[in-house]
């Protein structure tokens, strides 16, 4: 593969804006211009509570949760779409109000179009056993789209994704990673 990226997207209405744990946004900075504080390893915004509080006016639905039926279909789709396009889904998870991926793809296609074809296909998985929510939508607008450069950031993004992810509804890892979590399982346990 020649790139891998971490993609990452939230359930409708879950992580907001203002949002005290953080979040990645627009947010206007003293002198009013808008900055987006999204590069890894540096700060993100947090506890902004007037800009939750407008997000909340204007939400359109109730914010949506996953359940494990939901999980294992995005999972399942998950793998059906890297194999139809020829990716290498190395890592995935599902929580109940966001996913990640950890996805080896060839040449260099726009990361962007890799994170809305699986958003795309997860949404057709999910409403299979579940309507469209009235808000029109299970996912918010966009989602994270990290490159991950070199071995060690891969491997890093692997057991975060796999092993680091807070009550995991479901979890993929590829089997030639497994050997690597096997081995950050030991080391963790280790005296």
């Amino acid at each position: 593969m020649d790139r891998h990226w971490l993609i990452t997207w939230t359930c409708y209405g879950t992580r907001l804006p203002g949002d005290r744990r953080g979040f990645v946004g627009n947010v206007r900075e003293e002198d009013g211009t808008h900055i987006n504080h999204n590069v890894p390893g540096t700060p993100f915004d947090s506890d902004m509570p007037g800009l939750t509080a407008y997000v909340l006016q204007h939400m359109k639905g109730d914010p949506i949760k996953l359940d494990m039926k939901d999980a294992d279909a995005m999972i399942d789709q998950y793998l059906e779409t890297s194999g139809i396009r020829k990716w290498k889904l190395q890592a995935a998870s599902v929580m109940f109000d966001h996913t990640h991926l950890v996805i080896g793809v060839c040449g260099d296609p726009d990361p962007q179009s890799i994170l809305d074809t699986f958003k795309s296909w997860a949404t057709r998985a999910v409403k299979k056993h579940r309507p469209i929510p009235p808000n029109g939508t299970f996912w918010t607008a966009n989602g994270s789209k990290r490159k991950l450069s070199g071995d060690e950031a891969v491997t890093n993004a692997e057991i975060y994704v796999a092993k680091e992810q807070p009550n995991p509804l479901a979890i993929y890892n590829s089997p030639e990673w497994q050997q690597l979590l096997d081995a950050y399982d030991s080391a963790s346990r280790a005296p």
